[in-house]
């Protein structure tokens, strides 16, 4: 078993510190609480099923940047579509 800060969870894992600590007081991460000089730290205690589970449950920003970018693309081809009828009436209209 390994410990790892908050933050170098958060890091690891692309997530806010502040979803990292929702996830350690829910329960869902096991955690460590450590006097290190005066001051109390939490430290994650990283499992394999654990951590499993949590990457399951993230969606990773690559797939809603891409989600994102094929909407986008749709759309672009829509109005692209649009635009050529728009022309193609202009120029019927022109002659």
């Amino acid at each position: 078993m390994q410990k790892v800060t908050i933050k170098a969870y958060a890091v690891t894992h692309k997530l806010s510190i502040f979803n990292v600590m929702k996830m350690v007081k829910s329960g869902k991460l096991e955690s460590d609480i450590v006097e290190e000089d005066g001051k109390e730290k939490i430290y994650i205690i990283l499992n394999e099923a654990t951590e499993k589970e949590i990457k399951e449950q993230i969606v990773p920003i690559e797939r809603k940047e891409e989600m994102m970018l094929k909407e986008e693309v749709k759309l672009l081809r829509k109005e692209v579509q649009l635009l050529r009828k728009e022309i193609e009436d202009l120029k019927q209209k022109m002659q």
